[in-house]
């Protein structure tokens, strides 16, 4: 048996390797970063483990039918699920390992861009002064309606932090029970009057054909003038191009932005050092704990993945497939390739 991972960004890989030895199984790692290089790496694995590597039907060609590729995160839009379902290859995420810590996240961006902490402390580090009511308007949290687009654990653990400052709360989202959001105090509402009725849209929604740019010009004009709009989720949400044309002309008052598409975001690009942007590097999930928790169910999915048993978190429907090699077949150890 063999554990490949395509790429990652840790410290250590203590947990995956151990799950790896616990199987009797090979374990290499790679920092596999285009398509070919992915497909090389993971040539006849029977789990993979993977970040931000590409996983394209082409990839999918170099595994066995019944392998298992387990996605380092929540989103999994860079793996292909069709043509892993057409060869047999189950595909997991990791969707719960930092609900906490993105929930944080947000929570702080949309405070800092409501209270206007950024412009205010811009101007006092060019040695100046300003008096409050120069940046008016800044309402109170009462004052401020959040709509949520998407209420998973992430969007319910922005509306509890929320709660606690006083913000009222809107959201869409189709797939929700209505009773649960009603438990939490939500008002649920369509996209058109969420755009229209929210001075602040937080985006919590996965990446898909019905998500794609939800944050784009058309939109952004139902929004109330000096708006603001914060995303978490996945770059694609969002068209950037129209939330900078949206900040240029004071539609929005400002936008937090933790994801990007491409990513990263070009370095040219008008939203870097725009005065009325946030930007922070892909970094709402990370914390010490969530990153451990990330790696630790990665490497427990990998387990019962070896062992043939249910998996936790799979994303999809593979066609009937061949099950794993036994720890008994495998092969011996290999080294790690950095």
């Amino acid at each position: 048996m063999r554990i490949v991972v395509t790429d990652h960004n840790f410290t250590g890989l203590d947990d995956e390797r151990a799950a790896a030895d616990a199987l009797g199984a090979s374990f290499e790692v790679h920092q596999a970063a285009t398509e070919e290089a992915a497909a090389d790496a993971v040539r006849g694995a029977d789990v993979v483990l993977v970040n931000f590597a590409p996983i394209t039907a082409h990839v999918l060609d170099a595994l066995p039918a019944g392998a298992v590729v387990i996605r380092y995160g929540i989103g999994y839009d860079n793996v292909d699920l069709d043509a892993a379902d057409e060869r047999g290859i189950s595909v997991c995420n990791v969707p719960d390992y930092g609900a906490d810590t993105v929930a944080d996240h947000t929570l702080t961006l949309i405070l800092v861009l409501v209270r206007k902490v950024v412009q205010f402390d811009r101007v006092l580090a060019a040695g100046t002064w300003i008096a409050p009511p120069a940046l008016a308007p800044i309402r109170a949290a009462a004052d401020t309606t959040v709509g949520l687009i998407g209420l998973g654990r992430i969007g319910l653990g922005v509306v509890a932090r929320l709660r606690a400052f006083g913000f009222p709360v809107l959201a869409f989202d189709p797939f929700i029970d209505p009773s649960v959001a009603g438990g939490h105090g939500i008002e649920l509402v369509d996209l058109d009057a969420l755009f229209r009725r929210a001075d602040v849209v937080s985006l919590h929604a996965p990446a898909t054909a019905e998500t794609h740019k939800v944050i784009n010009a058309a939109n952004l004009r139902r929004m109330k003038p000096g708006s603001f709009v914060v995303n978490t989720a996945r770059g694609a949400l969002v068209d950037q191009d129209a939330v900078l044309e949206a900040l240029e002309s004071g539609q929005l008052a400002g936008a937090a932005l933790d994801v990007f598409d491409p990513e990263p975001l070009p370095s040219d690009h008008g939203l870097r050092g725009h005065p009325h942007a946030i930007l922070t590097p892909h970094a709402a999930f990370y914390s010490e704990a969530s990153l451990a928790a990330l790696q630790r169910l990665a490497a427990e999915e990998a387990s019962r993945a070896g062992r043939g048993e249910p998996l936790r978190c799979q994303v999809n429907r593979p066609r009937a497939a061949t099950p794993l090699p036994t720890a008994s077949a495998a092969a011996p150890s290999a080294p790690d390739r950095n």
